[in-house]
């Protein structure tokens, strides 16, 4: 996934300029992509039995509501992972 540095310099045209990674950065990218992705996907999994079990009761407007929320949720979780992987990358 392309940070949003890199997005917007592909959007002016330009090159992101080479960046060298140390082995410690590359740990604990690899650390943070590894912990965010858990933490998402369980958070989904926490999502689809609640709003299944919403749905089946026939609430609906609660299911959807739930399902904005968690939305919201997983927007925030991807923009903390992302803040982090920026900072790694800002300190070398």
């Amino acid at each position: 996934m392309k940070s949003s540095y890199e997005l917007a310099l592909e959007r002016m045209g330009q090159a992101a300029p080479v960046r060298k990674l140390t082995a410690d950065q590359k740990a604990r990218l690899a650390d943070l992509d590894s912990l965010y992705k858990s933490k998402i996907a369980q958070a989904e999994l926490a999502f689809q039995d609640a709003h299944r079990a919403m749905q089946e009761a026939g609430d609906f407007r609660k299911a959807e509501k739930y399902r904005l929320e968690f939305s919201a949720d997983r927007q925030k979780l991807e923009a903390e992972h992302e803040a982090k992987k920026d900072k790694v990358w800002k300190e070398g």
